[in-house]
């Protein structure tokens, strides 16, 4: 992918599953790309992220390059534990187990 600008202006047009019954995301601009970077990963839920796209100084990325972003060496925040698109783990505490 070359070198990224991070601190480069960003928007993130997010798609609506269809799957879903969510309100759908909309398009959002960012000061610096990393922080579209983190919401895209962290905070979007995995069935917007898989069509949605970030363009960074003209230049357009879907979701896997989103990824990929996030997950580069150079990447310059701290990243979350548990990213919104990846499963959450099971709370055993909150699970009702039923007898047969």
């Amino acid at each position: 992918m070359g070198s990224f600008d991070y601190n480069a202006e960003a928007e993130l047009f997010p798609t609506r599953s269809r799957a879903s019954r969510r309100q759908p995301m909309g398009y959002k601009r960012f000061d610096h790309a990393v922080d579209a970077i983190r919401y895209a990963i962290e905070d979007l839920p995995a069935e917007y992220l898989a069509g949605a796209y970030l363009e960074v100084n003209e230049e357009r990325f879907d979701g896997e390059e989103i990824r990929r972003l996030y997950e580069a060496t150079d990447y310059p925040l701290e990243r979350a534990d548990t990213p919104a698109t990846q499963p959450k783990p099971i709370d055993a505490k909150r699970v009702r187990w039923q007898s047969s």
